[in-house]
């Protein structure tokens, strides 16, 4: 099998993980991004999804047998979701096509196909948990579903495989991501033990007290090269998470703790991060300049939106992957251990103090 790997949205927490993971594997790599960031095994190249002359010209010569896309841009609607981001996928598997070299397109969605896009999270009627890969789409518009389908009807036209990828909330390390949880919240911990201000859950008493999971990065990019290997998981869409579930009245506790802070009790009042953090630019900046930190802009590093809207959801969310087990994909990842190694890693690269 020749190995070479595209991946697309290099320089996300998806991106970065997977780079890592197949240029360890011996793969040649390449990473796409609109800016980006250099990194070991990794050859990058410099290209604008949604400029199909700008992708002919940087992919010229390239010769991927396997691709995995990990990018998306945030709009203002879904509609424009849509739009947008179907666009990015079929300009890009539109400008590979004539080299005729993809034997496997791997696509990164996540569990917003069984919760919905963010216009209605978690609202209306939604298929039971742990959500399973056979209860497919649920009826509302989502750009999840948009992406797939230009990925099915490039699979038709040029003949390769596919998978699907559906990892819950992702912890892992990348700078100016625009869902980035663990860095979020190491920042916030981060800002409380410098002001003294009392590390509060931000999220709903349904997600205090309910069940659910997540996934680290550096899994999800072991399931991906696991999947664009695997002759049965040809064609087949998966779930991604640990294989851990738990309480964030648990988690918030081990988070506390590595920071040395004790957690506030949580009386059910919703405190979202949005405006927890609305006025923290300045004070970050003041951290940043006091411990030597590598970006002093707060908005580089924190996506409170995201955070608020994973904890602000009326329901439980654990996901099922026994798809995946029963294929041979047996890895397991403890979340807290996720959440405290990727403290570690930001601690060292001087993202934290």
């Amino acid at each position: 099998m020749t190995k070479k790997v595209l991946i697309v949205g290099a320089s996300g927490i998806v991106g970065s993980a997977a780079g890592k993971v197949f240029g360890d594997d011996g793969w040649q790599v390449w990473g796409l991004a609109r800016r980006p960031q250099q990194q070991p095994n990794v050859t990058q190249v410099a290209a604008d999804l949604l400029d199909p002359a700008s992708l002919t010209s940087a992919l010229a010569g390239l010769d991927p047998s396997h691709v995995i896309i990990s990018s998306w841009l945030r709009q203002a609607t879904e509609t424009e979701n849509i739009r947008v981001n179907s666009a990015m996928v079929r300009n890009l598997l539109t400008a590979l096509s004539p080299a005729g070299s993809v034997k496997h397109v791997a696509l990164v969605t996540g569990l917003k196909h069984y919760l919905g896009p963010f216009e209605n999270y978690g609202k209306g009627a939604l298929p039971q948990t742990p959500f399973r890969e056979e209860q497919g789409r649920i009826d509302v518009d989502n750009f999840y579903y948009a992406q797939e389908d230009e990925v099915f009807a490039a699979a038709a036209r040029d003949g390769f495989s596919w998978s699907v990828h559906r990892p819950h909330t992702i912890v892992g390390k990348a700078v100016g991501n625009a869902m980035n949880m663990g860095t979020t919240l190491a920042v916030y911990a981060s800002i409380c033990k410098h002001t003294g201000r009392p590390f509060r859950f931000p999220g709903v008493e349904k997600q205090w007290e309910a069940l659910t999971d997540m996934t680290d990065a550096r899994l999800l990019a072991r399931h991906l090269l696991w999947a664009s290997t695997t002759p049965a998981a040809a064609n087949e869409d998966f779930n991604v998470v640990n294989g851990d579930v738990f309480r964030w009245k648990w988690m918030w506790g081990r988070l506390a703790a590595w920071f040395g802070l004790e957690p506030a009790p949580f009386d059910g009042t919703v405190r979202p991060l949005e405006e927890q953090m609305a006025g923290d630019a300045a004070i970050w900046r003041e951290i940043a300049e006091r411990y030597d930190l590598r970006e002093p802009d707060l908005n580089r590093l924190v996506s409170p939106w995201h955070t608020d809207a994973d904890l602000g959801r009326p329901i439980e969310v654990v996901t099922d992957m026994s798809k995946s087990r029963r294929l041979g994909f047996l890895e397991y990842q403890p979340t807290d251990d996720a959440f405290l190694a990727l403290f570690a890693e930001l601690r060292a690269d001087r993202l934290i103090p």
